[in-house]
């Protein structure tokens, strides 16, 4: 009788203790920081100059080869591997329930021109540590978890966009600094542009999206906090503004007979800083990039092509501004006797909601770790922008020093990138845990 009725008990208490020390395990897990910064100085290599900076544009020789990297890397820890149709990297880790979704996670590597070595690098870096402290530790999720390295971030989020069904067809004779088209680059990265469709998930295909990055803006740094809780995502807006002119002498056209394109463009930036500055709200605008024909010092322009960037929380603020920016453009070439067309891009992001549930769950990792936390809007366009769109969606944001991004001076600190993995890691677990 002592053996039947023990028998079971001793059972229960060893499956509680065996419980207990799995949950500790798991609470007691951290990422390496030695090895996560050795990994964004690895990653910095590709592409490396003379200077000591790195240049790796989407779809460069240097993009191509990093990619192979971490490919090489995921499949050392037992991942399953490929590159999708748009080039995106997706490295897939069973989970111990058949059936369930997969827990996703990730951010991308390539870099704008002149850019620093922290950006969606950071993301992507703390990912594959994630993964390598699963994989030392013999941790198995009961979600599959699933990083994606998504391609072309910088040039129009491209392979999210395409996870998320919604890069058409234009979008892929879009050129960017390495003369590729992204159709061109998609092919380089190891994609196929005839099977983009293919990429597409449903809304039901992910369980949760989750993307690390550093803030690129100065918030946390100035109020000292240690971790970002995105709550939403501003939409952006891309315009090509064409003037078109008459090229003619410069020594021998009066200055009342010209028709200057430049000219006209060059009050044209203008006039977008004083609209928008006009409105009340935390609306942007910005011209970054300008094209003079024929480009002669000694010919008055006779063509300009602009570039027109506005975001904001809202899609109707962005509509209103551009409306707005319209309406003076259009004044100003009247009055300066040329022509102006607006074309839209297709490289556009709507205003993107972080799920709430989420931004709770990294609330508590953070505060589990005793770290300090905002919730905050994010300026700028990301990946979990466009999978926000298809899946429940949270981003974690860790401090940029002097708010300086998109330039090779930007820094984020070794304990900071360690922080944010760590909170990445802890909420996947509880996420895991909760989802089903």
């Amino acid at each position: 009788m002592k053996n039947n009725y023990f028998g079971p008990v001793l059972s229960i208490i060893c499956l509680f203790f065996a419980c207990s020390l799995v949950q500790g395990q798991r609470q007691k897990l951290q990422v390496d920081q030695d090895r996560l910064e050795k990994r964004i100085f690895d990653l910095a290599k590709f592409g490396l100059q003379e200077n000591g900076e790195t240049e790796r544009v989407a779809f460069s020789n240097a993009d191509v080869e990093a990619q192979q990297w971490v490919v090489r890397q995921l499949e050392a820890w037992g991942l399953s591997v490929h590159i999708d149709f748009a080039g995106n990297i997706i490295g897939r880790k069973k989970g111990k329930k058949a059936g369930l979704k997969p827990i996703s996670f990730g951010s991308h590597i390539d870099r704008v021109p002149n850019g620093g070595n922290y950006d969606g690098c950071v993301g992507s870096m703390a990912s594959l540590e994630v993964l390598e402290v699963l994989h030392e530790n013999n941790v198995t999720t009961k979600h599959p978890l699933e990083i994606i390295i998504f391609s072309n971030e910088e040039g129009g989020v491209m392979g999210s966009r395409a996870i998320a069904g919604h890069l058409g067809k234009d979008a892929l004779n879009v050129m960017n600094s390495t003369g590729y088209s992204m159709g061109e680059g998609i092919m380089r990265l190891g994609g196929d542009t005839t099977r983009i469709a293919e990429v597409a998930r449903q809304k039901d295909d992910i369980a949760a999206f989750l993307e690390l990055h550093i803030e690129q803006g100065g918030t946390l740094e100035k109020e000292r906090l240690q971790i970002g809780i995105v709550e939403g995502i501003v939409g952006l807006k891309w315009w090509e503004v064409e003037f078109t002119g008459f090229s003619n002498h410069a020594g021998t056209t009066p200055m009342n007979a010209r028709q200057d394109a430049l000219l006209a463009a060059a009050k044209f930036i203008v006039a977008v800083n004083e609209t928008v500055t006009g409105f009340e709200g935390a609306q942007v605008s910005t011209v970054g990039q300008i094209k003079a024909e024929p480009g002669a010092p000694n010919v008055i322009p006779g063509k300009v092509i602009t570039s027109l960037e506005i975001r904001d929380l809202s899609s109707e603020v962005i509509t209103q501004v551009f409306d707005a920016i319209k309406k003076r453009g259009e004044a100003i070439a009247r009055s300066s006797n040329v022509q102006i067309e607006f074309r839209p891009l297709d490289t556009t992001a709507d205003p993107a909601i972080m799920t709430a549930a989420i931004q709770d769950e990294i609330a508590t990792a953070a505060e589990n770790l005793g770290l300090s936390t905002k919730r905050m809007p994010s300026g700028a366009g990301h990946d979990a922008q466009d999978m926000a769109l298809i899946a429940p969606t949270g981003m974690i944001f860790v401090p940029s020093r002097g708010g300086i991004s998109h330039s090779p001076k930007e820094f984020t600190s070794a304990e900071d990138m360690a922080n944010g993995a760590n909170v990445l890691l802890h909420t996947i677990l509880a996420l895991d845990k909760k989802l089903k």
